[in-house]
């Protein structure tokens, strides 16, 4: 059997670098339609702005704030095939701004009426795409617990959920090395908490439990949810303990990973994303917050090696000699290809 079945990441995943123009913007260079992206501006202090095709153009929502959804007409006005056209909003096309873009392929419409089919509780409806495992999905809260069909045809190991309608509701997520019972929140520092909000109960292949917590499932309340299921040489969704050295852990992942998502789980801390695209180079590797609206950092952090990565810091946020973290990482390149090719280091 294949090591993998994705011998070209950037297929699926890319991260983007561009510089705004205060105008009309046509960002090309992402190497599909976009289904999911994430902006953030690397040198003002500017909210994420999260957008994706289910919503539609022109609305957003921030990871770093509770706030709902919201419209800008002057944003990303349009998906392309290769990209997606901005308007002069300042956040992603900031005049003279460095840009940096995170951005999924799902791509397969679907559609699961609950009632008829008979999997899950709750009619939701997306964007899928099963050879990656990445799945975009909405549905209407029932205020009871629950369940609804993802598309996936895998086991999501990772899941990022947002209620829409109003204010003050958390990016709840959930990981599976943490637990069925336990939820980290991507808009602020906290801890895993304990909370019964996926019914103390792990997704299937076909369906994934909520509960009824407003922040997931409130009645009559509009919901987004971002689903990963694990594809070897592609992406991984793990966890590992820091060893609060700067000859820090090492952490294998089957790939030369193209994006890092990191989370202390035993204390407060800030989310950290990495990528392949910014500096672009061990082992001064930048670091943004999705629970913050900083600007970019630079300094020793990790590196990124052909299997793995390797911690350089010792942060708290990262590599605390006490520290339990999780990740998820996309590749730049598999370990090994289909046909026997071992990735090379940075």
């Amino acid at each position: 059997m294949a090591y993998t079945t994705i011998d070209k990441p950037s297929d699926y995943f890319n991260t983007l670098t561009y510089t705004g123009n205060g105008g009309t913007n046509n960002i090309t260079g992402v190497g599909f339609t976009p289904n999911f992206v994430w902006f953030k501006s690397r040198g003002d202090a500017d909210d994420h702005n999260l957008y994706d095709t289910i919503r539609g153009a022109t609305k957003f929502v921030e990871t770093n704030t509770s706030l709902g959804e919201q419209t800008q007409s002057n944003g990303l006005t349009a998906f392309g095939s290769d990209g997606y056209t901005l308007g002069d909003f300042n956040v992603g096309n900031r005049n003279n701004g460095n840009i940096v873009t995170w951005n999924w392929k799902a791509g397969t419409s679907f559609t699961n009426d609950a009632s008829s089919t008979g999997i899950g509780t709750i009619d939701s409806a997306g964007s899928v795409n099963t050879d990656a495992g990445f799945s975009i999905i909405s549905y209407t809260g029932t205020g009871t617990a629950g369940t609804f069909a993802h598309g996936l045809n895998a086991v999501p190991k990772m899941m990022i959920l947002k209620r829409l309608d109003g204010s003050g509701w958390s990016w709840i997520v959930y990981q599976h090395t943490m637990g069925n019972n336990y939820r980290a929140v991507l808009n602020n520092t906290g801890a895993k908490e304990a909370q019964d909000y996926f019914q103390n109960t792990s997704p299937t292949s076909t369906v994934f439990s909520i509960k009824t917590n407003g922040n997931v499932n409130g009645s009559s309340g509009n919901y987004i949810a971002y689903l990963f299921a694990e594809k070897q040489g592609y992406s991984k969704f793990g966890s590992y303990s820091g060893n609060g050295s700067t000859d820090g852990t090492f952490v294998y992942t089957g790939q030369k990973s193209a994006f890092i998502m990191i989370k202390r789980t035993n204390s407060t801390s800030n989310w950290r994303i990495f990528d392949n695209k910014r500096l672009g180079y061990n082992s001064s590797n930048s670091q943004l917050y999705p629970n913050l609206s900083n600007t970019e950092d630079t300094g020793t952090n990790l590196d990124i090696y052909s299997n793995g990565f390797k911690l350089l810091s010792t942060s708290g946020d990262i590599n605390n000699g006490s520290g339990t973290y999780i990740y998820m990482a996309f590749a730049e390149n598999p370990f090994v290809t289909s046909t026997g090719v071992p990735a090379t280091g940075r």
